[in-house]
């Protein structure tokens, strides 16, 4: 899945456009009520998440629980997150290695996991 699939996935889904804060190719994806990021797609050296060769890739920093999160940095394509809580975010590459399938299924436990919590009443309900 490119950047440019990851945005037009959020777009559709969440109504949300990358924002750019550092001016430059690095985007934030936020929660349009909170403000609170779910995504963060960056520009990155490939040596800098441990990949062999040079130059850069795209990668998606996404919230995940950190369980599965220790899973997937076993796995072909995901590192513990580059310049983030490496405990509860993950970094994906974004190159076509990686099912589509999965990158939307992250980005959509990332953007649960930052909503808005509602409060309980005292009730519990």
């Amino acid at each position: 899945m490119t950047r440019k699939e990851v945005f037009e996935y959020c777009r559709q889904q969440y109504k949300t456009e990358p924002d750019y804060p550092w001016h430059d190719w690095n985007a934030v994806l936020r929660h349009s009520d909170n403000g609170k990021w779910y995504g963060l797609v960056m520009e990155v050296d490939r040596g800098k998440i441990g990949l062999d060769g040079e130059g850069e890739v795209d990668i998606l920093n996404v919230k995940c629980d950190p369980v599965f999160a220790s899973y997937l940095r076993q796995q072909p394509g995901f590192s513990p997150a580059y310049h983030m809580n490496k405990t509860q975010w993950l970094s994906a590459l974004l190159e076509e290695s990686l099912n589509d399938e999965t990158v939307k299924r992250l980005i959509d436990w990332s953007f649960q996991a930052t909503a808005v919590k509602k409060k309980k009443n005292r009730k519990g309900i």
